[in-house]
């Protein structure tokens, strides 16, 4: 931007005690109200944090270098900053702050650095993986409201690992996607396919953020699951997974992801469920029931949370399409 077109207030002998007030005034001539609130909120954390921990230069260097490795590990199919956002519970706290539940909702979990958007539409029964090491596992599952009513027509995605605990993008020679599909529920919300029983798995600690967990004496491993992800207009957006109950890290997720309401058990398929989808009696089955939120209910829970927190910290503001900012009337 040309500088004889903005008012930029003088900087000139700035201290640790008046670099925040500086850069925050600077940043805070743009037009967008959000903007100007979060990276008020971003600066003041973020210089309190260096001051806070007296901050070395050496360790500022270090940290310009690990934000560096973490994004040029990044690909197409690999994403290291969701999965340091993972790590640290960043992306667990963004999902429950934006998308927050009432009780008898399906609750969210995280998204993961493995999602993609090449899943083929499958219709219900089709085989999502073809991994012939994996254990058979058939999936039928419904989606409904709060009140139990079903919702047909929601768009399913689902994804999970291969026997060995591995992504279909996570394999270079790979000629197409498996493991993963999309889905749409039908007029009783119903939804079925046939998968394999999840493993549990490292996340990838190749890089960076392995590095970081290696120097925190953290284990990278994740409880076997499978994930999910709704979306239906009018609906609010549900990103979650389920977890197999009694998993050796089933209290001990790398990313922070299980919650009790998402510890399944899997059952031995009986001779009605083999006879009604076509699988052998005593195979595995996971069966589950979805439960929705209305955006517009969503949006009330969120507003009104929202006000509360801030509230409680004492912050001046009020909310703008849902969000907060400054409350300078």
């Amino acid at each position: 931007m040309d500088p004889s077109r903005v008012h930029i207030p003088p900087m000139k002998d700035l201290t640790i005690a008046n670099i925040t007030p500086n850069t925050i005034l600077i940043n805070s001539q743009g037009p967008s109200q959000r903007l100007t609130y979060v990276l008020e909120r971003l600066v003041s954390h973020m210089h309190d944090f260096a001051r806070e921990t007296r901050l070395s230069t050496s360790e500022w260097r270090a940290g310009i270098d690990f934000l560096t490795a973490v994004g040029q590990i990044c690909t197409p199919v690999r994403q290291e900053f969701i999965l340091l956002s993972d790590i640290l519970g960043l992306s667990l706290l963004v999902d429950s702050i934006d998308h927050p539940k009432p009780p008898g909702s399906t609750e969210g979990s995280v998204l993961g650095p493995f999602h993609s958007h090449e899943a083929a539409d499958m219709q219900h029964g089709d085989a999502v993986s073809h991994d012939p090491q994996g254990e058979p596992c058939l999936v039928v599952c419904r989606v409904a409201d709060v009140h139990g009513a079903p919702v047909p027509g929601v768009k399913v995605d689902v994804w999970e690992t291969d026997s060995s605990g591995h992504y279909d993008v996570q394999y270079a020679e790979r000629d197409g996607p498996d493991g993963r599909c999309v889905l749409r529920s039908d007029a009783d919300g119903a939804f079925w396919f046939r998968a394999i029983k999840p493993v549990p798995y490292p996340i990838p600690h190749d890089g960076p953020v392995g590095q970081l967990l290696k120097k925190l004496h953290r284990h990278p491993y994740r409880p076997a699951h499978m994930h999910f992800m709704f979306e239906k207009e009018g609906w609010d957006h549900l990103i979650t997974a389920l977890y197999l109950r009694g998993d050796p890290y089933e209290t001990s997720d790398a990313v922070f992801g299980v919650k009790q309401s998402l510890v399944v058990d899997l059952h031995p398929a009986d001779e009605e469920t083999s006879r009604r989808y076509g699988v052998a009696k005593g195979s595995l089955v996971l069966k589950h029931d979805f439960v929705l939120v209305t955006s517009e209910a969503a949006r009330e829970l969120r507003d009104e949370r929202s006000r509360e927190a801030l509230a409680a910290l004492g912050r001046k503001v009020k909310l703008l399409d849902g969000l907060p900012v400054p409350d300078v009337d």
